[in-house]
Order: structure tokens, then C-alpha cells, then sequence
């Protein structure tokens, strides 16, 4: 199992003073941080995009192209790129330009976003707001098997191309794509009929009710003729590692800060620490604890799912610097070796 972490590059608002850390302190704290990620032997860092003022990045492969310059190893990819409002060639060209930059560590995870500001911001519709995905999957998928040569397109929601060629070209044979899911069986099957690996995010309730979603991806990747040795499922939840399992007073109040946030836009009931504590229970959906409870966790649900890749979303809520990096390193040297050591078995 690959082993990894995501952020959203969330931007912590101060209680007292009512002011948001800046994007530059917040830049220069995350490339310490997937720094820190690759020394200890992450397999995996992605990044996430929105347009939103609690969070920093709306461009994703802009940021890791900057962590390219500051690791070695561990692979890049965005968590998600919001395709819907996105143009198909240009993530093609910049992804390709990544993947150069790193030499041959990038990926795109593609979604349909579940915040929907980058929809007006680049004049698309809400109303398109699947057609758009469907349609742009499509056509990236086709310029990536194609490697970006002798491109020929003619897409309802999107612009034709006619004998185009592509350039750069990425370092690897072909872009990996992956398609990020929430629980919506269409977007699913989807994935499993055109054999694209996929990422479940898995962030509340109980993490054994979306066992049915994974198995009917399973037996619809087969049932449409698709190796299953080539088979790519991963798992993405909200993480956080203590060197204890008392981490709740120390993490808790700026997890609740940033849902709290976001509620205040969707309508939901203030956040509250039973909620927390519930979640982050051993058949909850938060990973969150010290190094073996995670373990357990990890290991718990591969038994249920079989993934091939793990990723904690570990900046929510933009947690002290010292204790994500804490966080980060406790992760890469307790959780993953643990882990590793078992599925070897």
C-alpha cells in the first residue's frame, strides 16, 4: 500500500485578533512540510484547489511544482483538480510540465469538487455542473492515452481540436489520472467502466458503510474487461497524529474552527467535540491518535477494502506548524514502517 498525506492549504483564522495567517507564511510552512514528508518516506503528497479566503491554493500543480524543487522521491498530484471548471489541454500542459520539473512524479486526481466557487469565477454553469465533468474527463483522458499528439476533439461543453499536437511532453510513459469520489454510485461506475483508478473520501459516519460503493467499483472494473492487477483503489480521510491518543485539546479547536467555517456557508449545526470524539472512535472516519491507533485503523480498513493507497488529509483547520510537522513525522516513521511491515506479511 502506498502511504501518503493531502492539504487544502488551509488558512487558520486567529480567534482573538480575527486575522488569517497569509498565504506566504502558509507557502513557506507547507514546503517545509512535504519537505519533511519525503525525508521520512512518504510515498504520496497532494494538494487540493479551491478559491475560497480560508484556504490558499487554487492552483495546485503551481504549489508542487515548488515542492518538486524541495524533494526527491515522493510522488505529486492534486487532491482534487476541480476538472469541471478546468481546461483539459492546459492541465495536460502544465502536469506534463511537473512531471519534468520532478522527474516523472506527477499525477492528476480529477473531481467534480464539492465547493462550487470555481464555477462562476471561470463562467462555466452550475446547471453543466456533471455534463461539464463528463465531457472534460473525457477529453483529457483522451490527449493523455495519446500522449498529447494528433489530438482530434469535438466535445459538447468544450473547444475542438483538430490535429493538434501537445507539447511539453511528461517524463512518464503516460499522466496518470486518478478520479476522486464522495459516495455518489454514478461517479463510480464511471470510474470503473473506463479503468481509471479511484479515490474515495471517506471524512464522516462509518468508513464500513461505503463497502458496497468499493466492491461494485471492483466488480464493475473487471466486468468491463480491465486487469485487476492493474486495479488502483485508495482511501482519503481527515488524519492527524499525536504522540498520545489525547490529542483532542490540542487539535481539536482548530478542526472545529474550519468546519465551522465551511458550515456556516452549507447550513450546518455548530461543530462540537462529542462529534469529534465519535468520528475519531476506532469505527469512525477520522484517523486520529497515536501512531498505533492509526495503525489499527489503517490496517482495519484494508481488511475491508483491499486499497492500494492510503492518504490522510492532515492541514485541516491549518493546525500549528510544530504540531503538523510533528504530525507529519510520527506518520512517516511510526505509522507507514508499521504498516508496511504487516501487508508484507
Amino acid at each position: 500500500m502506498e502511504l501518503g498525506i493531502s492539504m487544502f492549504g488551509d488558512l487558520h483564522l486567529n480567534p482573538q485578533t480575527q486575522i488569517r495567517k497569509s498565504p506566504q507564511q502558509r507557502f513557506a510552512e507547507m514546503l517545509e512540510q512535504v519537505k519533511l514528508a519525503d525525508e521520512v518516506g512518504l510515498d504520496v503528497f497532494e494538494m487540493g484547489e479551491h478559491h475560497r479566503e480560508d484556504y490558499s491554493v487554487t492552483n495546485p500543480q503551481l504549489f508542487l511544482s515548488a515542492a518538486a524543487a524541495v524533494t526527491k522521491n515522493i510522488k505529486l498530484g492534486s487532491a482534487v483538480t476541480v476538472l469541471s471548471s478546468s481546461d483539459p489541454v492546459r492541465l495536460f500542459e502544465d502536469f506534463s510540465m511537473l512531471d519534468n520539473i520532478s522527474n516523472g512524479r506527477a499525477h492528476i486526481m480529477a473531481g467534480r469538487g464539492s465547493f462550487i466557487e470555481s464555477f462562476p469565477l471561470f463562467g462555466f454553469s452550475l446547471d453543466q455542473y456533471d455534463a461539464l465533468f463528463e465531457d472534460k474527463l473525457l477529453m483529457l483522458l483522451e490527449i493523455i492515452q495519446k500522449n498529447g499528439n494528433n489530438i482530434n476533439w469535438d466535445g459538447r461543453l468544450t473547444q475542438a481540436l483538430n490535429n493538434v499536437t501537445l507539447y511539453p511532453k511528461p517524463v512518464q510513459e503516460q499522466l496518470p489520472v486518478w478520479i476522486a469520489v464522495g459516495g455518489t454510485p454514478a461517479s463510480v461506475l464511471r470510474a470503473a467502466r473506463l479503468g481509471i483508478p479511484i479515490m474515495f473520501a471517506i471524512i464522516g459516519g462509518l468508513p464500513i458503510n461505503f463497502k458496497p460503493l468499493i466492491d461494485y467499483y471492483k466488480e464493475n472494473y473487471i466486468a468491463a474487461g480491465h486487469d485487476p492487477k492493474k486495479m488502483q483503489l485508495g482511501i482519503n480521510s481527515h488524519t492527524f497524529v499525536g504522540e498520545n491518543n489525547n490529542i483532542t485539546d490540542d487539535y481539536y479547536p482548530f478542526y472545529a474552527a474550519q468546519m465551522d467555517t465551511i458550515g456556516k456557508d452549507r447550513g450546518w449545526a455548530k461543530f462540537n467535540k462529542e462529534v469529534f470524539l465519535n468520528t475519531a472512535r476506532p469505527e469512525g472516519a477520522y484517523f486520529m491518535g497515536d501512531p498505533n491507533a492509526v495503525v489499527d485503523k489503517i490496517l482495519q480498513q484494508h481488511e475491508w477494502f483491499g486499497h492500494t493507497r492510503f492518504v490522510g488529509q492532515m492541514d485541516v483547520g491549518d493546525p500549528d506548524h510544530y504540531m503538523l510537522m510533528k504530525s507529519i513525522e510520527l506518520f512517516g516513521t511510526k505509522v507507514a514502517p508499521e504498516v508496511r511491515k504487516v501487508l508484507k506479511k
